[in-house]
């Protein structure tokens, strides 16, 4: 992947997390105990609308980082990109095939499939021969 596209997914959880938090850590309107009971004018101080304060201001800046960076990543997802599968093809009609493996001496080769005609299929090759009962090599004793 690309660096850019990597660090504008790490900035954008960071500032997902940021979000999160300056929201949770916000008060909402009438969260004191006089606005439990409809007394909702303890914060009309500074007008109907209140003040302005930082954690508001966090908010908003996170907020507009949030949406920037959600068309950014939205932008570079969707570039066009070459595809392997597209080359696959074309290298695959100019390599040869490969050579068979070497079979160890002594190893079964199995025998063609047979069409079937109804007739009965070939019996398997014979075994090979048992070893001799006698490892040391000697006449054997009667």
């Amino acid at each position: 992947m690309e660096f850019a596209y990597i660090a504008a997914i790490v900035v954008y959880v960071f500032v997902c997390f940021f979000l999160i938090l300056v929201v949770l850590l916000q008060q909402g309107k009438g969260a004191d105990i006089a606005g439990a009971f409809g007394g909702g004018g303890s914060q009309t101080a500074f007008g109907a609308r209140g003040a302005t304060t930082l954690l508001h201001k966090l908010t908003t800046g996170a907020f507009i980082g949030f949406i920037v960076l959600a068309l950014v990543l939205t932008m570079l997802e969707a570039r066009p990109r070459s595809s392997v599968v597209k080359t696959l093809p074309q290298r695959a009609a100019t390599q040869k095939a490969p050579a068979p493996l070497p079979r160890p001496a002594g190893a079964v080769v199995p025998a063609p499939a047979q069409p079937a005609t109804g007739a009965p299929a070939a019996p398997p090759p014979a075994a090979p021969a048992p070893a001799p009962a006698n490892p040391s090599g000697g006449p054997a004793k009667p």
